[in-house]
């Protein structure tokens, strides 16, 4: 006759709730925590935290690419021109563009060019 053992302890594999996760992940990514002593703490491994917070990056950037563009003003800001900037080497307009994009215009670009650039980011 074989014999049979069975293992009647806890799981080991856990189910973490949304809530949990962006508990310990806020937890772990705060000014000055230690993402290594966050994960002791929890008993879960550094790349857990890691690939949850890779999986909430992806799902905010795939919304924010589902949200149809609304038109909105831009806020335009006015430089002193005697605070040192040479003509040909400043910028006439920095246009800066969702996700941390920046345009800068020269003024030797014509308007085709500048239109192309932005239609390429959008």
């Amino acid at each position: 006759m074989s014999r049979i053992t069975v293992f009647s302890g806890p799981e080991r594999r856990r189910r973490w709730s949304d809530e949990e996760r962006l508990r310990v992940l806020a937890e772990a990514f705060s000014p000055g925590a230690c993402v290594a002593e966050v994960c002791r703490r929890h008993d879960i491994s550094t790349s857990l935290i890691y690939t949850w917070r890779s999986k909430l990056r992806q799902a905010h950037a795939e919304a924010e690419a589902s949200e149809p563009s609304v038109p909105a003003f831009a806020e335009a800001l006015v430089v002193d021109e005697g605070a040192g900037y040479c003509a040909g080497t400043a910028p006439a307009m920095v246009i800066d563009l969702a996700r941390g994009k920046r345009v800068s215009v020269f003024p030797s670009a014509s308007p085709a060019q500048l239109v192309a650039v932005l239609k390429a980011l959008r």
